[in-house]
């Protein structure tokens, strides 16, 4: 029997008025669809998500979620670079 190791991913998303909202979970496919959904988080009901623009994976939840936060903190210039280098 294998056993299936967990993973979790910070993931960037660019909305329809040019706005990136970052977030986490662990299907960035299923996430995506309920951000479209309007069940996604508050932001994305009020700045309609157009794609994922930037993903990153985690072996752990602590990992995502401190990424996430360090992402959060970020200036929109940075996030830019942080998209265009990986």
């Amino acid at each position: 029997m294998k056993c299936m190791v967990k993973k979790f991913y910070v993931y960037l998303l660019l909305t329809q008025n040019n706005t990136l909202y970052c977030g986490y979970t662990d299907n960035v496919a299923k996430r995506f669809q309920k951000h479209l959904e309007g069940n996604g988080a508050k932001y994305t009901r009020a700045n309609k998500p157009v794609k994922i623009v930037w993903q990153k994976e985690f072996d752990s939840k602590i990992e995502a979620q401190k990424e996430e936060y360090r992402i959060k903190h970020m200036s929109r210039k940075e996030k830019q670079i942080l998209i265009s280098i990986e």
